[in-house]
């Protein structure tokens, strides 16, 4: 199935690039979490739209990624997150809860949607995440999540 892609998904490409990808990943993932449209001749016209305000929120070249990479690796995030006596949390930590905690700490603002999370995480200490900023840098952020 041919899709139009409307936000970066990885290990298939960035926002209004048009791929093709098995029909079942496309009718069961992308589509229902709004990650992808179906392609279609009048979509063409979507996809420069999505190029257009792509290019508005990304980094731009790789030295912006690198400084802005430096200044996430020297932040310290703590997240206060509410758990039980045995250090469990109650959910998890999502990928928007770490873009505010990085803001809150006097870091740049990240899109969440950059945020990747190897497992969620869902116990009190210390946890590492990455950030991509661009195709060829990301960023290592150091997470403490303590007891609110």
């Amino acid at each position: 199935m041919k899709i139009i892609l409307t936000h970066e998904v990885s290990g298939l490409g960035a926002a209004g690039d048009v791929v093709d990808v098995k029909d079942g990943y496309a009718r069961n993932y992308l589509i229902p979490r709004k990650l992808a449209i179906r392609w279609t001749k009048g979509g063409e016209k979507d996809v420069e739209q999505i190029r257009r305000a792509r290019k508005i929120h990304e980094i731009h070249t790789i030295e912006q990624a690198n400084q802005v990479k430096a200044q996430l690796e020297g932040v310290k995030v703590r997240l206060a997150v509410r758990s039980g006596d045995a250090g469990r949390l109650f959910g998890s930590v999502t990928p928007a809860d770490i873009a505010s905690a990085i803001k809150a700490s006097g870091g740049p603002e990240v899109d969440k949607r950059r945020i990747e999370l190897g497992s969620p995480i869902k116990t009190l200490g210390a946890h590492e995440t990455s950030v991509r900023l661009h195709t060829e840098v990301a960023a290592t952020v150091n997470i403490e999540v303590v007891a609110a």
